[in-house]
C-alpha cells in the first residue's frame, strides 16, 4: 500500500469512505476495523439501534460518548494529508509561509503542518522555537520513503503545545509530558511509560497477528479459488445434465409412443378380427332367414290362394320342409362384446412413479444430512432445521427441488409445512400445528428419506414450558432462588443465583450451563446488560449496592451512593443511565453513568422490578403490595396505573417480574399464582402466556427469538415459554 500512495496515482478506494464515496473526513475506526467519515457514522447511527458497520453488517456497541469515542485513524489521515501536501509542491503553488517563491521546491513541517519554501525552511530550522520540528523536503515526499516519515505530530488535548510522548498503562491513554507531572504523575494509580516503547511491543503483537492470519488468508484464498473452479464447472454440468436429462425423457416419450401404437395396433386387428367374424355370421344367419321367409311365403300363397287339390297335393310337402326348418338348430347369439382400453398402471400411480423417472445426484449424503427440531407449540410458528451434508460431512448445497417435507398429526391428517432455505446447505422447515400430541415428520432429500427421519415431533400446549433451564442444588447448572434474569449480548439466559451468590450464563437453546462468576453482596438481585456488553447487579441487604461487571464476570465499578439503601430490580437505558428500584427508599432511582442520583422517581411504591419504554420515556414498575403497575415519565410524572388484587384475567397477586416486547406491550409475571399475563399500552388485559411452576414468576426477560424466561423462586428453576 505504501509504494502505491508514494506515487501519483494515489489509491482513492483507500482514501474514500464507502458511505460518501469522498475523501474520508474526520476518519474513525469501528471495533470491526472498518473506517467511515465521522459525519456519515453519526448520520447511520441516527438510523439503526443497534448500529451495524455499514461494511460486514457486524453490530457496533458505540463507547458511551457515541461516535465521538471512537478512534480516529490517523494513517488515512496522515495519508490524505500526503496526498494534498503532494499536490501543493508542485510547481505554481506558493509558500504557505511567506506566500511567495510559486516556483522553488517546498518542504513539509509535520508539526505545523504548513507547507514552506527553501528559504523560509531554513529559517524554520534555526528558529529556537521550531528548529526541533521535523521538516520533510518535496524530494523526500516525492519519494517513496516519504509515506512511512510523513506524520502529523499528536498533540495533548489538554496542553495544546505539548506532543504525546508517553502512554499511561494504568489508564489506557496517550499523555504528554506535562500529564506526567499533574494528572498522571507515577505511582501506584499511574504508570506512564514512553510511547516508543509501547509501541514496540505493540508492533510485535501486531506482527505476531499478522504471521498467524498470514496462514488463515491463504486458507481463504484458496477457499475462493476453489469456489471460482467449481463456479466455473456450474455451466458444463449443467449442459451435460440437461443434454442427459433431455435424451433420457426423449427415450421415455419414444417408449410410450411405441406402446401407444402397440395397443392402437391391437385395437385396429381388434376391430378387422370382430368385424369379419360378424360380418360371416350375418350371412349365415340373413341365409337361414331367407329360406325360413321362402318356406313362410310358399305356405302362405297355398293357404291363400291354392284349391283344395293344391293344398292336400302340396300340405304334407309344407309340413315336413317347415318341420325342419324350425327344428333346426341355429345360433342366433352373436359371440361379441365391446372392447376397451384398460389402465394397467392407473394414472395416478403413473404419476406417483413418474417422480423416481430420473433424479439429480448431488453430493449430498442423505446418512450424513443432520434435522434439529425446535421446541413446538400448538397455535404458533413452529421450526426444524436441515443441514444438507457431504460423506465427508462437510456442508453441501443443494436445490429446492431435491428437498422435500411433510408432516401428519396424531390422527393421521396432513400438516402443512413450508421449506425456506436460509443458505445452500441450510433449510427451515416450518410448520402451524393445531393439536398437541406427536407428530411425524417426513424430510426427505433426492426422494431419499434423510437420517432420523421420519422424527416424532411433540407439540405440547402453549402454556406449558418448552424448557426448564436448572434444578435445585449449588452445582454447575443448579440453583437457589434464583431472582432476576436478563438476555445477554449473545442472546443466552443470565439469572441471578441469589442463594449462591453468582450469576449464571445458559444456553437457551438446550439449557446448558456456559459459565458463572460470583458476585458481590449478601443478596444479588437485579440484573441487566449494558452498551458494553457487561452486566449491572444488584443486591440488597449487607452491602447493598450496584456492581457492574464484564461481559466475563470480572468486577469493573461499585456503586453505594448514599440514595440507595436497599436496590432490587434495575434497567440501563442506552445512554448508560440506570433506573434501580429501592425497597427501603420505596421509590425508583434515575442514575447517572456514575451512580449519582439524578431523580427520585414515584415515593412511596413497593416496588419490585422494572422496565423502561425508551421510544417513549416511559418506565413501568410492579408494586406487588398495591398489586398494580404504575407507569412514569422519566421526568418523575404518574402518567397512569392498572391492575388490582385478584385471580381473574387482568388481576395480580404480588406482581413481581416485568419486561416489554418489540411492540410495547406489557408482560407481567405474578409472585403469588405464577401467573404470566400481557397488556397494551394502555394497560389493558391482552392474554394470559402461562402459570410458572411454583406459583411464582419472579423475573421475567424475553429473548430476540420469541420465548419468555421466567426465574421461578421457590422452584429453583428458569422456565422458558413460547411467546411470538
Amino acid at each position: 500500500m505504501a509504494s502505491k500512495l508514494a506515487s501519483d496515482d494515489f489509491d482513492e478506494q483507500f482514501l474514500t469512505c464507502p458511505v460518501c464515496m469522498l475523501h474520508f473526513r474526520d476518519a474513525r475506526i469501528l471495533p470491526c476495523l472498518h473506517t467511515f467519515c465521522k459525519q456519515c457514522l453519526q448520520e447511520w447511527a441516527s438510523k439503526q439501534d443497534p448500529l451495524e458497520c455499514p461494511t460486514c453488517r457486524t453490530q457496533v456497541s458505540l463507547p458511551n460518548q457515541g461516535v465521538d469515542g471512537l478512534k480516529t485513524n490517523f494513517y488515512v489521515s496522515n495519508l490524505l494529508d500526503f496526498a494534498a501536501v503532494k499536490k501543493r509542491a508542485e510547481p505554481g503553488v506558493p509558500c504557505q509561509v511567506c506566500e511567495g517563491n510559486v516556483e522553488g521546491p517546498k518542504s513539509w513541517c509535520a508539526d505545523c503542518a504548513t507547507l514552506m519554501c527553501e528559504s523560509c525552511a531554513a529559517v524554520h530550522r534555526k528558529l529556537p522555537a521550531t528548529r526541533d520540528h521535523e521538516v520533510t523536503a518535496e524530494a523526500m515526499l516525492k519519494a517513496e520513503r516519504g509515506v512511512s516519515k510523513f506524520q502529523r505530530k499528536r498533540h495533548c488535548d489538554k496542553h495544546k503545545n505539548h506532543e504525546l510522548v508517553f502512554y499511561c498503562e494504568s489508564c489506557n491513554a496517550l499523555v504528554c509530558t506535562a500529564c506526567t507531572v499533574v494528572d498522571h504523575r507515577p505511582g501506584k494509580d499511574h504508570n506512564p511509560v514512553e510511547i516508543t516503547s509501547v509501541a514496540q511491543m505493540r508492533k510485535q503483537t501486531m506482527q505476531e497477528l499478522l504471521k498467524q492470519m498470514e496462514p488463515r488468508l491463504k486458507e481463504i484464498e484458496a477457499s475462493i479459488k476453489e469456489v471460482d473452479r467449481k463456479m466455473s464447472k456450474i455451466t458444463p454440468s449443467k449442459d451435460a445434465a440437461t443434454n442427459q436429462t433431455k435424451a433420457y425423457f426423449r427415450q421415455l416419450v419414444d417408449m410410450l409412443q411405441k406402446r401407444e401404437q402397440e395397443i392402437l395396433s391391437q385395437i385396429d386387428e381388434q376391430c378387422r378380427v370382430d368385424s369379419k367374424g360378424l360380418q360371416a355370421k350375418r350371412e349365415a344367419t340373413e341365409f337361414e332367414l331367407a329360406e325360413l321367409t321362402s318356406a313362410q311365403t310358399f305356405c302362405q300363397q297355398a293357404v291363400q290362394h291354392g284349391s283344395d287339390v293344391h293344398v292336400v297335393e302340396v300340405g304334407s310337402q309344407v309340413q315336413t320342409r317347415v318341420e325342419t326348418l324350425l327344428a333346426k338348430q341355429v345360433d342366433l347369439e352373436s359371440n361379441w362384446s365391446e372392447f376397451q382400453f384398460v389402465e394397467n398402471t392407473s394414472l395416478f400411480e403413473f404419476e406417483k412413479e413418474l417422480k423416481h423417472f430420473g433424479g439429480l445426484e448431488t453430493d449430498v449424503d442423505i446418512s450424513k444430512c443432520k434435522i434439529a427440531v425446535k421446541p413446538a407449540v400448538r397455535g404458533f410458528r413452529c421450526v426444524a432445521v436441515l443441514t444438507t451434508m457431504t460423506k465427508e460431512g462437510c456442508r453441501c448445497v443443494t436445490n429446492s427441488k431435491t428437498v422435500t417435507s411433510s408432516m401428519k398429526d396424531p390422527s393421521g391428517n396432513d400438516v402443512m409445512t413450508q421449506l425456506e432455505m436460509k443458505s445452500g446447505s441450510v433449510w427451515e422447515i416450518s410448520y402451524s400445528p393445531k393439536v398437541t400430541g406427536k407428530h411425524r415428520l417426513e424430510v426427505k432429500v433426492n426422494s431419499q428419506q434423510v437420517e432420523g427421519s421420519p422424527l416424532d415431533v411433540q407439540v405440547q400446549s402453549e402454556d406449558t414450558p418448552v424448557l426448564t433451564i436448572g434444578r435445585p442444588g449449588s452445582g454447575v447448572g443448579e440453583l437457589i432462588g434464583p431472582a432476576g434474569v436478563t438476555v445477554d449480548a449473545d442472546g443466552n439466559i443470565a439469572v441471578v443465583d441469589l442463594g449462591n451468590k453468582r450469576v449464571q450464563i445458559f444456553d437457551p437453546g438446550n439449557g446448558q450451563s456456559l459459565r458463572s462468576f460470583p458476585v458481590d453482596g449478601k443478596c444479588p438481585y437485579g440484573i441487566d446488560v449494558d452498551s458494553n456488553e457487561g452486566f449491572l447487579v444488584t443486591s440488597y441487604g449487607e452491602d447493598c449496592g450496584i456492581r457492574r461487571y464484564s461481559k466475563d464476570g470480572e468486577l469493573m465499578d461499585t456503586f453505594k451512593p448514599d440514595c440507595v439503601q436497599d436496590p432490587a430490580g434495575v434497567t440501563v437505558l442506552k445512554d448508560g443511565r440506570m433506573v434501580v428500584v429501592d425497597n427501603k427508599q420505596m421509590s425508583c432511582l434515575l442514575l447517572q453513568t456514575d451512580g449519582s442520583l439524578i431523580r427520585e422517581i414515584g415515593k412511596g411504591l413497593v416496588p419490585r422490578f422494572i422496565a423502561v419504554d425508551e421510544s417513549r420515556d416511559v418506565m413501568f414498575v410492579t408494586d406487588n403490595e398495591e398489586h398494580k403497575i404504575f407507569t412514569f415519565d422519566l421526568e418523575g410524572n404518574l402518567i397512569f396505573s392498572f391492575g388490582e388484587e385478584g385471580e381473574n384475567d387482568g388481576e395480580f397477586r404480588d406482581p413481581e417480574g416485568i419486561a416489554l416486547d418489540p411492540t410495547g406491550n406489557i408482560i407481567v409475571g405474578d409472585g403469588v399464582d405464577g401467573r404470566v399475563q400481557v397488556f397494551g399500552q394502555d394497560g389493558m388485559f391482552v392474554r394470559k402466556v402461562a402459570t410458572a411452576k411454583g406459583g411464582e414468576a419472579c423475573g421475567i426477560a424475553l429473548t430476540p427469538n420469541g420465548y419468555i424466561a421466567v426465574s421461578c423462586w421457590k422452584e429453583s428453576c428458569v422456565e422458558m415459554y413460547r411467546y411470538i
